[in-house]
């Protein structure tokens, strides 16, 4: 349990660092993650101006994903130039996980590993909904997962063989996009 947390925030951190590092528009085969509407609005405008750290900060859906962020010390990463695409689970995609995890994991001794599975949700470029398809995709952490779009929506298989939902799509910041998932992602080594 404590190392699940922790690969979970190592998967958001290298994801940041590895975003960071990439500059190019992602052009390298594999699946890509959603972005923002393209439909102009004020919300979307405010959204854009601000990071996905600041997104994350100010939607109470994510506290827990900001909590372990924090433990994980990754906010200023995913604050950072970009561009990003977050998985962002919602609280009860943490609260899903088995009895203690969420806990073990936010133990500063357990920083790495938290830092490993957050870093797991992170992928080094902006991608749109519109622009998702089929196919495996690399993470900032290095592991990857496989995405599949269907008629009935985009489901995520993580390195142990759980699922995710996307369940909300194209949340715009300044450095990347965020989009919203039922559950924790685990990378192979978790």
């Amino acid at each position: 349990m404590r190392g699940t947390r922790k690969l979970m925030i190592g998967a958001f951190a290298a994801l940041a660092v590895v975003a960071a590092a990439c500059t190019s528009d992602g052009d390298d085969g594999t699946a890509a993650a959603p972005t923002a509407a393209s439909s102009p609005s004020m919300e979307a405008e405010m959204q854009a101006s601000d990071t996905i750290t600041d997104l994350v900060a100010g939607d109470e859906r994510f506290s827990t994903l900001l909590a372990a962020v924090e433990a994980a010390d990754l906010g200023e990463t995913l604050a950072g130039e970009g561009p990003f695409t977050v998985f962002a689970p919602t609280n009860e995609a943490f609260e899903a996980l088995p009895q203690g995890t969420l806990d073990d994991l936010l133990m500063p001794e357990n920083q790495e590993a938290l830092a490993g599975i957050l870093t797991y949700h992170v992928v080094p470029a902006e991608v749109m909904a519109a622009d998702v398809a089929s196919g495996e995709v690399e993470t900032v952490n290095g592991a990857a997962f496989e995405i599949e779009v269907a008629d009935a929506g985009v489901t995520i298989t993580d390195g142990q063989g759980g699922t995710a939902t996307v369940v909300e799509t194209d949340i715009a910041a300044s450095n990347g996009v965020i989009h919203v998932i039922d559950a924790v992602l685990l990378p192979p080594e978790a």
